[in-house]
């Protein structure tokens, strides 16, 4: 996460049943966490190499992850403005290995 400029790590052990529950809980994680550092009139840009949350989110439609979805739809509305972006996973780096520090620590 970045907020005015400084960059901002967190980890957070999920119980998911698998791996795109636990994309889905990790954003609204994410978003819980933002709400306390930000301001609602502040423009949200959201980048996650998962496509299935980001496709989620642009149709605010999702067979499985329905619960999850709504969840952080209700936290994105908290927001002026938020821009979901999907990115690859090689892009993604610093978020693969924080979640990998995660799984090596629980």
């Amino acid at each position: 996460m970045v907020v005015d400029g400084n960059q901002l790590q967190f980890k957070e052990k999920v119980n998911a049943t698998n791996n795109h529950q636990a994309e889905f809980l990790a954003a609204n994680f994410g978003f819980n966490a933002l709400q306390e550092l930000t301001l609602p009139d502040q423009p949200i840009l959201f980048y996650s190499d998962s496509r299935i949350v980001i496709d989620s989110l642009n149709k605010e439609y999702s067979k499985h992850y329905v619960e999850e979805l709504n969840q952080l739809l209700h936290l994105e509305d908290q927001y002026a403005v938020v821009v979901n972006q999907w990115i690859a996973d090689r892009q993604n780096e610093g978020a693969h290995r924080l979640a990998l520090q995660a799984l090596r620590e629980s």
